[in-house]
């Protein structure tokens, strides 16, 4: 019998999930299959339900329902159970267990394109929603130097910085200081939707004013580069997009529900071929 996997959102008809892990479960000579389902909040329940009955092997989950999902688990790992959100599912025998694999699908792919120690760094977070919050705690279980917050709502940062269980330094900026001191970081890291298609025009901030050798990276992957990545790259900044978290959040989900650490070269090459690049 193929084990079945999927990915449970709304909206989620605009989700390479599908192609990304489908390749991989191929390539790894795996029987199985991966698909998207839409769901909407007030059905989540059913769904939850749904993959108890159907015995889905694993499951990626995306918004909205990565908290509201917490509630319906067996168990709950302790950094997803930290940062408050669940991505990723794996059923063992019948127990629905949550993990977070964001922060650390970030990380993974953060290391990269940095150089020298990651601990040794300071790092500036654009965003206060939950990508913000799984990479602001994945980095400070990692105890790098600082890691500042600005976000248009201070409320939210601040609320972040207060209830993260790591010990870090930490400060909030506002939008304007953090233009003007942007200079003093070796990672800039965008989380927010800000730029993202079609509104490629937006930028979060300026990145006129960019240490030499810093590393820009923004979440987003459509389109690839965006404003602020242009911006910044122009400016001397060594840039990222949202493409490697992409893939490794999802190399590290499918390590956990097969036991196999997939081909990411083949599943960043299947996602670019969707998007065009």
């Amino acid at each position: 019998m193929n084990d079945l996997y999927g990915v449970i959102g709304d909206p989620i008809a605009h989700s390479m999930s599908p192609v990304m892990h489908n390749a991989a479960l191929e390539d790894a000579g795996l029987k199985g299959a991966y698909s998207r389902f839409q769901v909407s909040p007030a059905k989540l329940p059913d769904a939850v339900k749904g993959i108890r009955a159907l015995g889905l092997k694993g499951i990626n989950v995306t918004v909205p329902h990565k908290t509201s999902i917490m509630a319906l688990l067996d168990e709950i790992d302790p950094l997803a159970a930290s940062i408050g959100a669940v991505n990723t599912i794996v059923n063992q025998q019948g127990k629905l267990i949550g993990y977070n694999t964001d922060g650390q699908g970030f990380v993974v792919g953060l290391k990269k394109v940095i150089a020298g120690d990651l601990a040794s760094k300071e790092v500036l977070i654009i965003g206060a929603g939950g990508a913000a919050k799984a990479i602001y705690y994945t980095l400070a279980s990692l105890g790098v130097r600082r890691i500042d917050l600005t976000n248009r709502t201070e409320n939210k940062a601040f609320e972040m910085m207060e209830s993260c269980p790591f010990e870090i330094a930490s400060h909030y900026c506002n939008l304007l200081e953090a233009e003007e001191n942007l200079s003093r970081y070796d990672v800039v890291i965008q989380t927010t939707s800000i730029g993202m298609f079609p509104d490629i025009g937006a930028s979060p901030l300026k990145a006129s004013r960019v240490k030499t050798g810093a590393v820009f990276s923004d979440i987003i992957y459509n389109p690839l580069q965006t404003s602020f990545l242009k911006e910044a790259q122009h400016n001397g900044a060594v840039i990222q997009n949202g493409l490697e978290m992409f893939v490794y959040q999802g190399a590290l989900a499918f390590e956990r529900w097969t036991g196999i650490t997939p081909n990411t070269e083949l599943m960043k090459k299947v996602v670019l071929k969707q998007l065009g690049g």
